[in-house]
Parts: C-alpha cells; structure tokens; sequence
C-alpha cells in the first residue's frame, strides 16, 4: 500500500464538473493499492495518516497529527502511484492490484479512517477525478506499508 500524503490548506475533488468531495485544513492523501496488501497493511497505514506528525505545534515544529488536531483527511485513490518507471517512457502498472481488489480495499481503508478521525472525505474510485489542492508549505510525504 502507498500513501502520497500533502499537508493542504483546502482540497477538493470535482467529478464531471461537481464537486464530489472537499475539505478545509488537513491531508490530502492519494492512495495506491499493491497486490500483496493485507487488513494488517492497510490497519498499519490508517495509522500511520492519523498519526503521523506534519502540523506544526505552539514552536512551529511538526509536532501533530489529523488525530491531535481534528484537521480533516480527503483519500483519492490513485493506482499510477504503484506504477513501474523504471524503463522506457511508459509506464507499466503490473505494480497495482487489480481494479475489484483495490476497489474493496480503498472502501475498507476509507471506512477504517473514518473510524478514527472525525472527518474523511473521498474520491471516487474508477473515475475520471481533478483533483484541485492548497499545498500548506509546500509538504509531502510518501508512505508505504
């Protein structure tokens, strides 16, 4: 499982020119479903999004995370993340699960989050998305499990 996360502003996703899902200050986190993920996977990278400290406490470090702040978490399944780059100039995407796996597994992580943190918002899986973000810093992180 990868996990591109970006401290935002705000974000938003549009589907066939209506806003599908937004949010205000959190993490924008586009996800990639490998074949080999597991529950204990995806339970691992729900923790990692909730806990992960990239909100900067009272000194200014990046100290807190979507669980210590209530900041809100917008989930955008992306399988070009588990792509192969390695040769030539197209990319290959043996590297992500099939669509019907990485489907049941990006709603069972969406469900997971929303467990833990009080606002999760998501793309839809399969569409055609834009994806419209704030960068806050800019910061962005990639995560695997």
């Amino acid at each position: 499982m990868i996990s591109l996360l970006q401290r935002v502003s705000e974000a938003r996703v549009t589907v066939d020119a209506t806003v599908g899902a937004s949010i205000g200050r959190g993490l924008l986190v586009f996800v990639a479903i490998e074949p080999a993920d597991t529950a204990a996977r995806r339970a691992r990278m729900v923790e990692r999004i909730s806990g992960y400290r990239v909100f900067p406490d009272e000194d200014g470090r990046m100290n807190q995370s979507l669980a210590d702040t209530g900041f809100e978490l917008l989930l955008v399944p992306q399988f070009t993340l588990a792509a192969n780059t390695a040769k030539g100039t197209r990319a290959s995407f043996t590297g992500a699960a099939s669509p019907a796996m990485a489907r049941e597994y990006f709603e069972l992580f969406v469900a997971e989050c929303a467990q833990s943190l009080p606002r999760v918002e998501c793309g839809v899986f399969g569409a055609d998305m834009q994806v419209m973000l704030i960068n806050d810093g800019p910061v962005t992180f990639w995560l695997e499990a």
